[in-house]
């Protein structure tokens, strides 16, 4: 038995000897990797094969511009390979780099969002920090050393640029940027009496929508002779809920990842819309559909979606998720989403960014940096902004020749002079000071899908005849902080606590180990102190 508590006793140190040499606090399981530092000059002599993770595959345009991007930098530095995979959403490009960072196989660059950023940043090392290489007077934006026409850092949007901010550390840069825009069926509001303002309320929405549920004494909605009318209707209900308080002054979130969004101001907005819901005036994408398809068959009034949703909108589009015989002929209106105020619009800012990684070789994470570059040159800002409704980040491509004959050429087609495509686009050049970005920090993106299935939650709850009343919402912000684990409980969440999470699976092993040990160890004693009672 001697030997037995001997090597539990052993077993007890080298386990917490173990212990101490993981670094079980570092997120994702990563090992951690050497800060990255800029080399003194880029080795053209060395051969670098680079991973870019992309969305989209169900695009071809904006393939085929990646493919060529990728073509044309590599003629300009024949020593650098560019291999693209592409997804069909950014959350799954979240998802595989979350997962990715554990093995250290992450990508060389990703197209992704400020808030994932955030969450693969809290990983050792695992994005390389880009405010040194932007700057630097050989590789930088625009610099000596770049082989082709790089934007200079002046030359970027600065209010897209501070988008990329992460704990005060530029960790990317903007790739393309969209906001949300109301599309209008502008024949149905008129033909019920109705001109459209200057600028869109939410009083005037609503009243337009409820009033357009009237019917004849056949059934049918008078607005449109149909037996289907949803007269409002939102596809992203988190940037519904975002802009809203936003347009209120209400807390949604800090940059100190303090969660402010269970709120009664947020209970007031998920009231306002209860009626609407009542008399299926609104709903949302999630619920009932895509709203783009509904405003194209004559059974929708005001869509919003994201501008670079533009060439779905209307009844001329060159993209239609439906029938041709269901697509009724309207004049389509493109406007900023509504407002509460009216003389101070607030519209949120979006679209993807790019990261780049960090690894082991300097020289590698250089290469990639070029490679970034090249995506923001006028030929791949301007060909991937034309393929939807985006507008390029650069001063140099917006303010180009090129760019500019494009924007007065609306209407020449269904395809790349789209009117609705290229009015959205000018609605957001004209609003760009109108544009706000929300906090991002470790964990903003759970918040943001909880503030979206406060709006789902309630209108599904309306169309199931459930009591909504305060008891209701004391339940729903409860339920929604512990299903995207924002807090133990409301108070919790509202104060900005957050859950620590679960522990990694190397700290769960190695502490099971110490209490087996400990068992051992105190079976060994157990059984001696009764041997020494009997004698």
């Amino acid at each position: 038995m001697r030997k037995i508590i001997k090597a539990g006793l052993c077993h007890v140190m080298l386990t917490a000897f173990l212990f101490l040499l993981i670094p079980l606090g570092g997120c994702h399981g990563s090992a951690g990797l050497p800060e990255f530092r800029i080399p003194e000059s880029f080795d053209t002599s060395r051969s670098f094969e680079l991973s870019f993770w992309a969305k989209n595959d169900t695009n071809r345009s904006q393939v085929n511009i990646y493919k060529k991007a990728i073509s044309d930098f590599e003629s300009i530095y024949p020593n650098i390979k560019v291999n693209l995979r592409l997804y069909t959403d950014y959350g799954k490009i979240y998802n595989d780099v979350i997962t990715n960072i554990s093995t250290g196989t992450t990508p060389n660059i990703c197209i992704t969002y400020p808030d994932h950023i955030a969450s693969y940043i809290t990983g050792s090392n695992v994005v390389a920090p880009l405010e040194g290489l932007m700057d630097d007077p050989r590789y930088g934006l625009g610099g000596a050393e770049v082989r082709f026409d790089a934007p200079k850092r002046s030359e970027l949007v600065e209010k897209f640029m501070d988008e990329c901010v992460v704990s005060g550390m530029q960790y990317g840069v903007p790739f393309m940027r969209s906001t949300e825009a109301c599309y209008i069926n502008k024949t149905m509001v008129e033909s019920m009496g109705y001109r459209i303002p200057e600028s869109l309320t939410w009083d005037f929405i609503w009243e337009v929508s409820d009033a357009a549920m009237e019917k004849d004494e056949n059934g049918l909605f008078k607005v449109n002779g149909q037996n289907v009318m949803i007269p409002f209707m939102y596809k992203s209900t988190d940037n519904m809920m975002i802009q809203m308080l936003k347009q209120k002054g209400a807390g949604y979130s800090d940059s100190e990842g303090n969660i402010l969004l269970f709120n009664d101001d947020t209970k007031e907005l998920l009231c306002s819309i209860v009626p609407h819901v009542v008399n299926g005036a609104f709903s949302t994408f999630k619920t009932t559909g895509y709203p783009g398809n509904f405003l194209n068959a004559g059974q929708c009034i005001f869509a919003i979606d994201s501008t670079a949703g533009a060439t779905w909108m209307g009844s001329g589009a060159g993209h239609q998720d439906i029938a041709e015989e269901r697509i009724v002929d309207f004049e389509t209106v493109v406007m900023p989403i509504p407002q509460f105020d009216s003389e101070n619009p607030q519209m949120i800012s979006q679209g993807p960014s790019i990261c780049v990684f960090n690894k082991s070789d300097a020289q590698e994470v250089l290469a990639s940096w070029l490679f970034t570059q090249y995506l923001l040159t006028n030929d791949v800002q301007i060909a991937y902004s034309q393929t939807e409704g985006y507008i390029p980040v650069t001063k140099k491509a917006i303010e180009s020749d090129k760019y500019r004959d494009y924007l007065t050429r609306a209407g020449e087609d269904s395809e790349l002079y789209y009117r609705v495509k290229i009015d959205a686009v000018r609605m957001l050049l004209d609003n760009i000071d109108n544009t706000f970005i929300t906090p991002v920090w470790n964990g903003s993106t759970s918040l943001r899908d909880a503030a979206g299935n406060l709006i789902e939650s309630t209108v599904k709850s309306v169309r199931r005849k459930e009591t909504v009343n305060d008891a209701y919402f004391e339940k729903l912000y409860s339920d929604t902080a512990s299903l995207y684990r924002l807090g133990q409980n409301r108070a919790d969440t509202a104060s900005g606590k957050k859950e620590l999470g679960a522990l990694p699976g190397a700290a769960v092993t190695l502490l099971a180990a110490l209490a087996a040990a400990w068992i051992v160890i105190g079976a060994y004693a157990a059984i001696r102190a009764a041997r020494e009672r009997r004698r």
